[in-house]
């Protein structure tokens, strides 16, 4: 029952400096009603400031709303979020080069070698966030990982400016005594790139979570700061990005890859000091202790050992803790008979009361709706993967189409190939502030959402665009074929030979993927946040990149899979098996995968259909205040 009063608050009576706590009751009209919370605050040198719930400072004191994150303090994370892509994108462009020209290894496997790591990157970033949620916590995590990525960084270094380090340098690859790296340098390369992935990794699976931490989603104003901040991490990765794509990449290829690998290392470290900088301010997540995934693994097998037992008519019956008995910070989920009724077998009574049940053979009924809802995600995370792997042509196959290419701009500047990725950059910081401060405003109006369009059309978007990308590559590379057999340049030396057809024919189909990742990621990496169990949002944006991690595998078993079954019909043993861009069917290849990004599209429709989003619960005190914003704007 709701009860109508007036809110009682204390009023402290301190010295400035000290610090005192109080507590107040605040109330406000919800239909008729009023509901009662407890509010608790402090006071630090003279000024009031709320308790963040479940949020401390780097000493292990409650997080003050006014003194610990918010807006400002979030410039710290987003800038060491930015200077770590401005430190790796420069590597997820060009390696293929270096791995091509200095350690004269094919296409083919350079492709392979390269979507390997990136893919590594990303699927490791699962097994650090219950790493960050068992032990250290987000923000130690991100210190940890950068540091790791900077050994890796002056690893690469080391080998690319010393000679005994790699092979003897040649006309790779029409030189036939190229010798590919082999034996303890492979070794020494392998290692200093999996550092770097396992680095990259720990970053993207902490920080956006850590970022999500500095807003309280149950406050309406920073509720709506949440949503922008996911937009403003992109624009931070788009800014380092775009510096990353053109300065570093001009100082490897023109300057010497130990130099560029050196500024990388250089710009890493400082990320890792502008992180640290910002601690005293942040809101810290509680480290929990034990990860939520294994709640979840609980569900599953307890269902699956119960599928003999027959379901209680009434949800009521099923297990779940007492309130009076459960500690304040305990969260309850009410039962919901669809998707997937069989779980409930998993909360299924077997044990007397007072006895302290199997939790792999009983759980919750919190614990069995959190597995639903984790399980409902599923076919929207498998509908990103493809994505990944179209992802992964531009970064390794399109490379080496403008690597043929004339790179000039006018008579005294030759711009590396590697460089491209700048154009869906420059693209995305343009289209982020548009899309923050003119779409989302205007659609909000329509919708009456607070992110303008739901998280699942913002994906959809995306991915009808990365078909369009795709087309647009096929159709690009089946000009550049004419245009070598025009020119009798089939045999050409790429890098040292270029076609007479500019690089920027290239430019639309890494344009209209960069519009693309600003819809799907951002869209994904919302719904994750937004949708996971609340034990489970520290590790919401791995479940994006891991979607990534599987786009980057499976680009590496359909590039083997095209060349078997294409080996009878080309000379060199399969559409993409040739040591020549110019003799491989890269056009067909595109075209395969706009037709499977296609069939991809419509299987996420049906699925995007068929999702129903998690309830969300207002807060009484809060929707006069939403009411009034949502007028403002």
């Amino acid at each position: 029952m709701e009860h109508e009063e007036m809110s009682k608050v204390s009023e402290a009576k301190i010295k400035t400096d000290s610090i005192s706590m109080d507590q107040s009751k605040v109330s406000e009209a919800n239909n008729g009603g009023v509901d009662h919370s407890m509010v608790e605050t402090r006071v630090v040198g003279g000024n009031t400031y709320e308790v963040i719930e479940g949020k401390v400072d780097w000493r292990g004191r409650p997080a003050l709303r006014g003194r610990h994150g918010g807006v400002g303090n979030s410039f710290f994370i987003l800038a060491n979020f930015g200077l770590e892509n401005m430190a790796s994108l420069s590597l997820a462009v060009n390696l293929i080069l270096y791995f091509m020209f200095v350690m004269h290894i094919d296409l083919a496997e350079a492709s392979n070698l390269l979507t390997n790591y990136m893919g590594t990157s990303y699927m490791v970033a699962v097994l650090i966030s219950v790493f960050a949620d068992v032990f250290v916590g987000r923000y130690m995590t991100v210190i940890i990982s950068s540091l790791i990525e900077l050994v890796g960084l002056l690893l690469l270094m080391l080998q690319a400016r010393s000679d005994r380090l790699k092979p003897p340098s040649c006309r790779y690859p029409v030189d036939p005594t190229c010798q590919r790296v082999h034996g303890g340098n492979e070794v020494h390369l392998y290692l200093a790139l999996y550092l770097i992935a396992i680095g990259s990794a720990g970053i993207k699976a902490a920080l956006p979570a850590h970022c999500a931490d500095q807003f309280d989603e149950k406050h309406p104003e920073e509720k709506l700061q949440m949503s922008s901040c996911f937009n403003w991490l992109l624009l931070s990765l788009c800014t380092g990005g775009a510096i990353s794509v053109t300065v570093f990449v001009y100082i490897q290829q023109y300057k010497g890859w130990d130099r560029g690998f050196a500024a990388a290392a250089g710009v890493m470290g400082l990320a890792v000091i502008v992180f640290i900088a910002g601690m005293p301010r942040y809101r810290l997540a509680t480290v929990q202790g034990s990860s939520a995934l294994t709640e979840i693994f609980q569900v599953y097998v307890a269902a699956f050992r119960n599928r003999n037992l027959p379901l209680p008519e009434n949800p009521d019956e099923l297990y779940e803790i007492s309130r009076s008995k459960a500690s304040p910070d305990t969260e309850f989920v009410a039962h919901r008979d669809k998707p997937f009724r069989f779980l409930d077998r998993a909360a299924i009574v077997q044990t007397p009361k007072d006895a302290a049940p199997n939790p792999w053979r009983q759980c919750r009924v919190t614990q069995v709706e959190h597995a639903k809802t984790v399980l409902a995600m599923v076919p929207i995370f498998c509908s990103a993967i493809i994505m990944g792997t179209c992802l992964a042509q531009l970064q390794t196959f399109s490379i080496g189409q403008g690597n043929t290419m004339d790179n000039w701009l006018g008579k005294h500047f030759q711009m590396p190939v590697a460089s491209l990725p700048i154009i869906p950059l420059a693209m995305l910081i343009l289209a982020v502030p548009i899309y923050e401060r003119l779409f989302v405003p205007f659609a909000r109006r329509l919708t009456g959402l607070p992110t303008g369009i739901t998280y699942l059309q913002r994906v959809g978007v995306g991915l009808v665009l990365s078909i369009v990308s795709m087309a647009i590559a096929a159709a690009v590379e089946v000009r550049r074929k004419k245009v070598v057999a025009r020119h009798g340049m089939v045999d050409m030396i790429p890098g040292h030979d270029y076609l007479p057809m500019s690089c920027f024919w290239l430019a639309p189909q890494f344009g209209v993927f960069g519009i693309a990742d600003m819809f799907t990621y951002v869209g994904l990496m919302e719904f994750f946040y937004s949708q996971a169990p609340r034990a489970l949002k520290s590790m919401s944006s791995s479940f994006l990149w891991c979607s990534l991690s599987f786009g980057y595998f499976m680009s590496t078993i359909i590039v083997q899979a095209v060349n078997a079954a294409t080996k009878g019909a080309t000379a060199s043993g399969g559409w993409l098996a040739s040591k020549n861009i110019n003799r491989d069917r890269l056009d067909l290849f595109f075209w395969l995968l706009a037709v499977l990004s296609t069939l991809n599209f419509f299987n996420y429709l049906f699925w995007a259909s068929w999702y129903k989003y998690k309830p969300a619960v207002p807060q009484p005190e809060q929707q006069q205040q939403q009411q009034q914003q949502q007028q403002e704007v």
